[in-house]
């Protein structure tokens, strides 16, 4: 009886191990392609870009931001931070060349882009408990000195 214990615990273990492990993977909600919803989206300073999208991946986010801009120029942005508020390179960012992110909750993250070191613009990236919309409002100052209060809203394609 004691070897057919031990085996049962065994398949057990193991398999609770990869639930578990899936899990874990699936967990990042802001991980996923996103599409960004100009109708339902705010600029202050305007005029929004036309359209973007951002492909992201969990370990970190992988943000590859591509579109086209209020006066029709072609924007290309990426930068790979990871959940752990250090700064990493960021291109194509208007007068910024770092960023930062930190994992508030399940659902949402805080990003910071930054110049020298210094702080611009805060952003806050909330994810609905539905998983369909992303909403990411940002706050600061951008590379012309004005003041920027966005809302951003993307949908899951």
């Amino acid at each position: 009886m004691r070897p057919r214990t031990l085996a049962l615990l065994a398949i057990t273990v193991a398999m609770s191990v990869l639930v578990i492990g899936s899990i874990a993977q699936a967990a990042d909600n802001q991980a996923g392609t996103w599409k960004l919803n100009v109708a339902k989206s705010k600029y202050s300073p305007g005029p929004a870009p036309k359209e973007g999208t951002i492909e992201s991946q969990a370990d970190g986010l992988k943000f590859t931001i591509r579109g086209t801009d209020a006066e029709g120029k072609t924007v290309h942005m990426e930068f790979s931070p990871k959940y752990d508020g250090k700064d990493y390179p960021a291109t194509g960012l208007p007068g910024a060349d770092t960023i930062s992110m930190k994992k508030i909750d399940d659902n949402t993250i805080e990003t910071v882009s930054k110049k020298g070191g210094k702080p611009l613009i805060t952003t806050k990236s909330v994810v609905s408990k539905d998983g369909k919309t992303r909403t990411s409002t940002q706050k600061g100052t951008n590379a012309k000195g004005e003041k920027v209060n966005n809302t951003i809203v993307y949908d899951r394609p």
